[in-house]
């Protein structure tokens, strides 16, 4: 019985990416980005993040008797056993989309990722220097950070930036 691994891929949509922007350079395997994505029901003109937890599938293969063997009152096989081997595979665990609403590169610019690096560095998360620019240390930096609220991600969400001060925080409105 084998058991196909749980594998992470990651989408951003319903952000304009025309031109060149700090997150212009995100690009880790299974990361793609467009501006057709979005969850059914997003608001216009925001961005979004996707994680895809493909089903993880497992095989099985067993031995069907078809025929049974013929046996003598003696114990002499007459005729052995007839098996057919079958193969079939169970979702142990379905395909999962997971959105999450994400800062639109328009908003990463190189001040804003500037700010995201130090506040990672404060929280001993990311060891680069302060570039401004997103790369592969600050997007590892990034998924140190959330992968504990439980966004295995390398792209930034607004949950989290929020949270880290970067990104005024909605207060409710009163009636």
């Amino acid at each position: 019985m084998t058991a196909l691994p749980l594998m992470m891929g990651l989408a951003l949509g319903g952000c304009d990416i025309s031109g060149a922007s700090p997150a212009a350079g995100l690009r880790e395997p299974g990361v793609t980005r467009s501006t057709e994505i979005a969850p059914p029901g997003a608001d216009p003109g925001t961005c979004w993040g996707k994680i895809v937890s493909p089903a993880t599938i497992e095989t099985v293969t067993v031995q069907v008797l078809l025929q049974p063997a013929e046996v003598t009152t003696e114990g002499v096989i007459r005729q052995p056993a007839i098996y057919k081997t079958e193969t079939r595979q169970n979702i142990v665990r379905p395909r999962r989309d997971t959105w999450f609403e994400a800062p639109c590169d328009a908003d990463l610019t190189v001040e804003f990722v500037s700010s995201l690096q130090r506040a990672l560095q404060a929280r001993s998360l990311y060891r680069g220097a302060i570039t401004g620019v997103m790369d592969a240390g600050t997007r590892a930096a990034v998924r140190r950070y959330q992968a504990p609220e439980g966004l295995d991600s390398g792209i930034l969400s607004l949950a989290a930036a929020r949270k880290l001060g970067l990104v005024a925080v909605r207060q409710p409105t009163g009636g």
